[in-house]
């Protein structure tokens, strides 16, 4: 992480991963970019849908492979590079037959180095296989539920899913927020853990940072008007006022289940996800 010299009250606290020493070139491949408007919260009506959304830089969109779709074809990492849509780097493969694309990077996966998506492949990182030849305790990230349909499980920047068991054509995964999954285990996985895991650990510092983002500001319930939040009014510092949380529309947010109780995936979970401790 980089830490800077307190000559302002914002750059006191403000830490950042440090790209030099990870980043290779700072120019995207024209090829694989495009420009994209961003839905800023909204939905196809214009209505916001997600609050305090909207604003920040401009970004061109890099068209990540997902799918993996070059079997047996060995790749080679020419770049390592930052994606201003998602947490993790980004890295140039060029495939054997001269075709380019944009994959996660794993990490402790560097310019030069190889991959290839095989059932024969070796158990290195950046490799990607079949969940059923993948040993019990691998850690594994671009993960996909159904075969054919891409990665969809542990993308973000320094995740990871832990292989558990193999089980009558099924492979059991922990995921990230602890819930253990089966998956069909002729789904493919990616070997090892999503790089920039640093992450989570940066403090942007101050507020105009959170705005270039597109991040807009965010006021409590307790600072508004009764009429506006149910937290709302009082003399004062107040407390929430009310047995359970909830939303400004009323909606409970705290002890109260909210996954649909005939969910077609609900068959494919083994154990749910630890509780948070109070």
């Amino acid at each position: 992480m980089k830490s800077y010299k307190p000559t302002t009250p914002s750059r006191r606290n403000m830490l950042t991963i440090n790209y030099r020493e990870v980043l290779s070139t700072d120019t995207p491949l024209k090829s694989l970019t495009k420009g994209f408007t961003r839905a800023h919260g909204r939905n196809n009506l214009g209505r916001i849908t997600t609050r305090h959304k909207g604003g920040g830089n401009k970004r061109r969109y890099r068209a990540i492979d997902f799918k993996y779709d070059k079997v047996n074809i060995p790749a080679k990492i020419t770049s390592v590079e930052y994606d201003p849509n998602r947490t993790s780097f980004i890295s140039l493969a060029v495939y054997a037959d001269g075709v380019k694309r944009y994959v996660l990077t794993p990490k402790s996966i560097k310019v030069g180095d190889t991959f290839i998506v095989s059932a024969d492949a070796p158990l290195t990182a950046g490799n990607r296989l079949p969940l059923r030849v993948v040993p019990v305790g691998t850690y594994v990230y671009n993960v996909e539920i159904k075969a054919g349909g891409g990665a969809k499980i542990a993308r973000s920047a320094g995740n990871y899913a832990q292989v558990v068991a193999n089980d009558n054509g099924y492979t059991l995964i922990k995921l990230p927020s602890s819930e253990v999954r089966k998956v069909r285990e002729e789904c493919f996985a990616s070997i090892g853990e999503v790089s920039n895991e640093e992450n989570k650990l940066r403090n942007y510092g101050k507020a105009g940072r959170s705005r270039w983002k597109g991040i807009r500001p965010t006021v409590r319930g307790s600072a508004m008007n009764p009429v506006d939040h149910p937290y709302g009014g009082g003399e004062g510092a107040q407390g929430r006022g009310t047995k359970r949380p909830k939303t400004m529309w009323g909606k409970v947010t705290g002890g109260r289940k909210t996954r649909t109780p005939k969910k077609y995936s609900n068959i494919f979970i083994v154990s749910r996800r630890a509780k948070k401790k109070k």
